[in-house]
């Protein structure tokens, strides 16, 4: 394979929307621009900073088998091929959605691993806890109907797809009242991939309300 192709994460292709969580009406942010030469970057290198109340984040996918995913919240890289914390499969963080402090950060490997490992880890995420996920090399080999079920009851409207190979990145939350806004996916397949044997990495990015009781 190539790696000379593969890019840095590529500017996002939608505008980033706020997510309903808890009652939260969701709100649309303005078309995120390039920054301006000498302006101060956002935090997690948003264009723009996110409203008062709001979790800055951006969620990077792995690039085929060979560059690592990474995570970014409120200007802190929870998760990258850096700080040595990311693998094979589903890269997952839980963060509170109160304190924006990070809960728990695991990696599961989706090709050879043990899917009863993210199924408890999965199960035991507690109330108002967002859920950040990035995909790397195949997130879909071990899936089963029951994290399928888990992941959609956590705003997922992809998660029943998810097969070998495809690219996933996604924030959801424990008691999401609807599908998240925040989700992109793409089907490993031969004819579109732009990798060999792989399709293009995702990037999301965007702004979710702090959940206030």
């Amino acid at each position: 394979m190539n790696t000379k192709s593969l890019p840095p994460c590529p500017a996002p292709s939608k505008p980033s929307a706020c997510a309903r969580v808890s009652g939260f009406a969701p709100e649309r942010l303005p078309t995120l621009h390039p920054p301006q030469p000498g302006v101060p970057k956002s935090k997690c290198g948003l264009s723009k900073p996110c409203p008062a109340n709001f979790f800055a984040f951006k969620i990077c996918s792995g690039a085929a088998n060979v560059v690592g995913p990474s995570m970014c919240f409120e200007n802190q890289i929870l998760m990258s091929p850096v700080k040595n914390n990311v693998g094979r499969g589903l890269n997952i963080a839980l963060v509170n959605g109160t304190t924006g402090q990070v809960v728990r950060m695991s990696s599961f490997d989706m090709y050879l691993g043990d899917p009863k490992l993210l199924l408890k880890f999965l199960a035991e995420i507690s109330e108002g806890t967002l859920v950040l996920v990035a995909s790397y090399d195949d997130p879909g080999t071990k899936m089963n109907d029951e994290i399928r079920k888990l992941f959609s009851s956590l705003g997922s409207s992809y998660a029943k797809q998810l097969g070998f190979r495809d690219s996933w990145v996604f924030l959801g939350a424990k008691d999401l009242r609807s599908k998240s806004p925040f989700e992109q996916f793409l089907k490993n397949n031969p004819e579109t991939n732009k990798y060999e044997g792989w399709p293009e990495l995702l990037e999301l990015e965007g702004c979710v309300p702090r959940k206030i009781f």
